[in-house]
């Protein structure tokens, strides 16, 4: 892949583990033990942090929005959280948990000028995102005042971004005709993620092998569950739809902006990666699409 998608890919996956400490680093699980949710396993915070710039929304608007979860495993979560705290305390210690775990990651840079630079050019292409779907995480994310100290000025504008990358992303998985379960066997199928990875969205076994089967059915799957020609082919279509979606911030950033902001973003990148706070396989396939 060559040309404008290319390079839209590249900054997705160069401000995706930007964004992501938030729902694994300990200083952001500390803050959610203080709101007062379980942390013994990760979704009630990730709900949390994740939802409440929709406000204090029930499971089937989440299900919808967020696309890839089991209504299930949503209805576990939503809108329980509320009653733990309500989503403008959520959006505050959502910021402390990121100025924490950035100063964890980061140490005294956070205050230097290559953050003010980068977060500066990344508020840049943050504000210039479409509308994006009516309800998205994208303009749910563009509604929130922007904080006032650059890391976490970088930080919500790759929220801002991402989240108006994946609006984007489930328009076009709905254009190709695949429903959520689908979508996540379809990608499986690719390689982007071994199918255990994917286990994490709650779907039963039972409608896991019924997505498959309707995916056999249009030949899009093989046999063995890996995609067909036809599969990879739909597949690549749902991406390259996915970084046009995405484009527009990076166009109005201009060439240089995007490329002096890729330079900025890229020891920060190291350090995430290296950190382990990530995993290594995720369900984005980031680096295998």
């Amino acid at each position: 892949m060559t040309g404008e998608p290319a390079r839209v890919r590249q900054m997705w996956h160069l401000l995706e583990p930007l964004h992501a400490v938030l729902y694994y680093a300990p200083e952001a699980f500390d803050e959610a033990a203080a709101l007062g949710y379980d942390i013994e396993e990760r979704w009630a915070s990730y709900f949390a942090w994740r939802v409440a710039p929709l406000g204090a929304v029930g499971a089937e608007e989440v299900v919808r929005t967020f696309h890839s979860f089991a209504p299930v495993m949503v209805e576990r979560h939503v809108p329980g959280i509320w009653a733990t705290a309500a989503p403008d305390v959520v959006l505050a210690a959502r910021l402390r948990a990121v100025d924490r775990s950035y100063r964890a990651l980061f140490g005294e840079r956070v205050e230097g000028p290559e953050f003010a630079e980068a977060a500066a050019l990344a508020r840049r292409a943050a504000e210039a995102a479409g509308p994006g779907a009516i309800g998205g995480l994208g303009p749910a994310n563009s509604g929130l005042p922007w904080p006032d100290v650059p890391h976490l000025v970088l930080w919500q504008a790759a929220t801002v971004l991402r989240e108006h990358r994946g609006d984007g992303h489930i328009a076009a998985l709905a254009g190709a005709g695949l429903d959520p379960v689908e979508s996540l066997v379809s990608f499986a199928a690719v390689g982007a993620a071994p199918a255990e990875v994917f286990a994490s969205r709650g779907w039963s076994a039972g409608e896991w092998g019924a997505a498959r089967r309707r995916l056999q059915e249009r030949g899009l799957l093989a046999a063995d569950g890996t995609a067909t020609d036809a599969g990879r082919e739909l597949r690549a279509k749902v991406e390259l739809r996915t970084d046009e979606e995405a484009a527009a911030p990076w166009r109005a950033l201009g060439e240089p902006g995007r490329e002096r902001l890729a330079e900025l973003l890229g020891e920060p990148w190291l350090e995430v990666i290296g950190s382990g706070l990530l995993l290594a396989e995720n369900t984005l396939g980031i680096g295998k699409v």
